[in-house]
């Protein structure tokens, strides 16, 4: 049981809300531009292909950020990683056999569901989410570090994935809403940023330019409501895109962020900054599932 808790730990199972959400989004608009059913076989492999995405992403960062993550002092439930390795209840081999396990576990799904299916472009989409999370976390471009760690994230969760699942689900790639996935790049980044709040500190002594640790949390808060901002401004032009309208349930993500600033100040390791941390996470959640709940009912 030992062994299983540590497993579980280290998988960080809530965020895979990050993968799931925007899979499924580009499944159901697929369904609802093309006018055909729901294939339900294709709908559990992709979201199968989810799961071994999100547990490749926390065991191959978990494995490259150890030694950031023994400095960390502020970690929280968001940030900071599973801390199985830095608290010794995983080796960090298990953890990196466990991560390639997943990468080929996700490559292989990804060919069965392009045989399939009849989508080659599933593969290489597979390949784009690992050299994603290799140009994050590994050298040489170890991104994290050196800057631009957020914009990464922001593609594979906004871009990638809802085309994946799109595409999986018999989707035209030339009737592909680009401006559903050009409303949620804002808010995506803005979730991204948000979680390097708490670490903050720790990232600053690792020289790891998160945009917090170069610009400060306080300033961070206002870009990160800003980006926000953004996506709402952009979310009648993307739901128009799959055939939605902006109803007034886009004031729950809007009041979500107002969280984010309405928590100042915010020292690290406060409450206050796990409130802005949520606040931020709810908005992006918000903004993926409101129209994924209205693509369904329709």
């Amino acid at each position: 049981m030992t062994a299983l808790r540590a497993w579980l730990q280290a998988s960080r199972l809530p965020s895979q809300s990050y993968i799931a959400l925007p899979l499924l989004l580009g499944q159901l608009v697929a369904v609802r531009l093309t006018g055909r059913s729901l294939d339900v076989a294709t709908l559990l492999g992709v979201q199968l292909f989810g799961v071994l995405d999100q547990l490749f992403i926390v065991y191959a960062n978990d494995w490259a950020d150890q030694e950031t993550d023994r400095r960390n002092q502020t970690a929280t439930l968001f940030s900071g990683g599973s801390r199985v390795l830095v608290e010794g209840r995983l080796s960090p081999r298990a953890l990196g056999t466990a991560a390639l396990g997943c990468a080929m576990g996700l490559v292989a799904v990804s060919v069965a569901l392009s045989v399939t299916r009849g989508v080659p472009l599933l593969v290489p989409l597979a390949l784009a989410a690992l050299a994603l999370l290799w140009a994050y976390s590994y050298a040489p471009l170890r991104l994290s570090y050196r800057g631009g760690g957020e914009v990464l994230q922001m593609v594979g969760v906004s871009g990638v994935l809802p085309l994946y699942g799109y595409l999986a689900q018999g989707g035209d790639l030339d009737r592909f809403p680009w401006w559903l996935v050009a409303c949620l790049l804002p808010t995506h980044l803005a979730c991204a940023i948000a979680t390097a709040l708490p670490d903050e500190p720790s990232d600053r002594e690792s020289q790891k330019l998160t945009l917090p640790a170069r610009v400060g949390g306080e300033r961070a808060a206002w870009v990160i409501l800003a980006l926000n901002a953004v996506t709402l401004v952009l979310a009648p032009l993307g739901l128009e895109a799959v055939g939605l309208r902006a109803d007034p349930w886009l004031l729950v993500p809007a009041l979500a962020a107002l969280g984010v600033v309405l928590a100042r100040p915010a020292p690290p390791g406060s409450r206050r900054i796990l409130v802005r941390v949520a606040a931020a996470i709810t908005a992006t959640t918000a903004m993926v599932a409101l129209p994924l709940v209205a693509l369904a009912l329709r």
